[in-house]
């Protein structure tokens, strides 16, 4: 196995932050300063970073239904709550992805860093949906708009799923550029007055009260992993 997939696999970080660690010659495998994340390990060697010995953690993910305020990080240096301290596990969790403080629903958090490069990395194509309350009544124009792409400052946006559900808007979307969908909504003349995330992949938010969360079941980790393009 790669270096940096292991730090991943242990909970060190994600892959791509594992693999930071190890260009800046902070990990040492059996004693020596190792810079290449494609480095071999078998696992049985002394692996340190920062010179604490690393033990694989058993992977766990959660599923938390975020409330407003509360900020998709492990920690806050304006003492804001975070993902992580509604969890209370003695794990080292990290939120896959991150949702604004202002957005409410399911989030995912996990010590697996390769799983989390997984749902995140925009080649993999993990669909995200989230309902919105918006501004004003999109017309057919506006959800036609959202659904073949919008021109954003950082480009156009791939194609996405919409459709309305009562007196809201739901969309689906395969990026995950920042505040995405609630740019894509001014853009097209319906500013957002609340969005929730309700499904990730093959998850759906249901059957948890804001602030409450669940361990996934090992079938559902692995819809996960089987719910991705290779």
């Amino acid at each position: 196995m790669r270096l940096a997939k292991y730090l991943a696999h242990a909970g060190v970080a994600s892959r791509r932050a594992s693999e930071d660690l190890i260009r800046e010659g902070r990990v040492s495998v059996d004693g020596t300063p190792v810079t290449r994340p494609a480095t071999d390990v078998s696992g049985n060697e002394r692996i340190e970073v920062d010179g604490q010995r690393i033990k694989p953690e058993k992977s766990v993910v959660y599923m938390l239904n975020k409330p407003r305020g509360v900020v998709s990080t492990a920690s806050d240096t304006h003492d804001r709550p975070t993902v992580v301290s509604l969890i209370g596990s003695s794990k080292r969790l990290y939120p896959v992805g991150r949702l604004d403080a202002d957005t409410t629903g399911l989030i995912l958090l996990t010590n697996d860093g390769e799983l989390a490069n997984r749902l995140t990395h925009p080649r993999y194509e993990v669909p995200k949906t989230y309902r919105a309350k918006v501004k004003g009544k999109p017309s057919g124009a506006a959800l036609k708009q959202l659904a073949e792409g919008v021109d954003l400052e950082d480009g156009l946006t791939s194609p996405a799923r919409v459709r309305r559900v009562g007196g809201e808007i739901e969309l689906t979307i395969h990026e995950g550029r920042k505040r995405q969908v609630r740019r894509m909504l001014e853009a097209v003349g319906h500013p957002v007055a609340e969005l929730e995330r309700v499904a990730l992949g093959p998850l759906r938010l249901k059957g948890l009260q804001p602030g409450e969360h669940r361990r996934l079941t090992p079938a559902e980790v692995e819809s996960l992993w089987k719910n991705q393009r290779p």
